[in-house]
């Protein structure tokens, strides 16, 4: 038996070995765009398949802003410029951004409880999904396979918080209410997971996926005695991106719950991350700075 546990230690730590070396290199940390080229509100960064940077609440609240990675930009040296893409409808405003495969992009308008939809052609804005049961539609994530979404819906007075499917015909389906405040939220690139975070709580939950896009086999992913929880994205590995709002911190964690590496950050109130097509870059927004971070790995 103690031979038996002896090996079981030698291979467990051997994974969790490889797992951290696969991320034993050097990266910096440096500024995209000058501060306060969005508001505080910047949120929900998302790069489309031309290579540009989305987030929303540039300049002022309710519009998107644009930034073109393309041709070098963005990267240590190269300058990048912010511009205006979007308004939104009177009376919204975007958080979360995610792209389809066809290029269109959904925004969670928070105050309209509504999931945008904007047309890639004209920029055309429609309401997608709409439900007045919403709290407040958050962040939002893609299943790669089935392209339904999935909302985070926190209401931050209460601490508590709901999680809703949206379908491809638009209908919200609510999948879970009476959690903590839900927020981050992303599907493993397999299609097979769900992450959701509750940011007051401090606990990240991860589901099994059902063909239907319901969920099941709820379970703790895992949690935190300290600072809240925000932004997700999972890289090709599956490995779990997360912002540590308040620390100003980017966590990375294997999809065994093994954390790799933890990032500082030059601002505290890192609210979201998405990374770049070739996953050297994490691109975070600040909400304290109204910019983003460049993680370059």
């Amino acid at each position: 038996m103690k031979h038996l546990f002896g090996l079981f230690l030698i291979i467990l730590i051997n994974t969790v070995g490889e797992e951290a070396s696969s991320m034993d290199r050097g990266y910096k940390v440096y500024d995209l765009l000058p501060e306060w080229s969005f508001t505080k509100g910047i949120e929900g960064p998302a790069i489309d398949a031309a290579g540009n940077l989305y987030a929303v609440n540039f300049a002022k609240q309710g519009t998107v802003g644009v930034v073109n990675l393309q041709d070098g930009a963005g990267v240590l040296g190269a300058s990048a410029v912010a511009s205006h893409y979007i308004t939104l409808p009177e009376g919204s405003v975007g958080n979360g951004i995610r792209f389809d495969k066809k290029g269109v992009m959904y925004i969670a308008d928070y105050t309209g409880h509504n999931i945008l939809k904007v047309d890639p052609l004209d920029r055309s804005i429609k309401v997608f999904a709409h439900n007045p049961a919403m709290n407040q539609p958050n962040d939002i994530a893609i299943c790669p396979k089935t392209e339904n979404l999935y909302a985070s819906d926190p209401n931050w007075k209460e601490s508590t918080g709901k999680l809703w499917l949206i379908n491809r015909k638009g209908e919200v389906i609510l999948l879970e209410e009476s959690m903590g405040t839900t927020n981050g939220i992303e599907v493993s690139p397999d299609g097979k997971r769900l992450y959701v975070n509750e940011s007051v709580q401090r606990k990240i939950w991860v589901y099994d996926i059902k063909q239907d896009g319901t969920l099941e086999n709820k379970r703790l992913f895992t949690s935190f005695e300290d600072f809240g929880l925000d932004g997700m994205r999972c890289d090709s590995k599956g490995n779990l991106y997360v912002t540590r709002h308040g620390k100003g911190t980017l966590l990375i964690i294997s999809p065994r719950a093994v954390t790799l590496r933890e990032i500082a950050l030059k601002g505290k109130l890192c609210s979201n991350v998405v990374l770049s097509p070739d996953e050297k870059r994490a691109y975070i927004t600040m909400a304290d700075r109204g910019c983003f971070e460049v993680v370059e790995f």
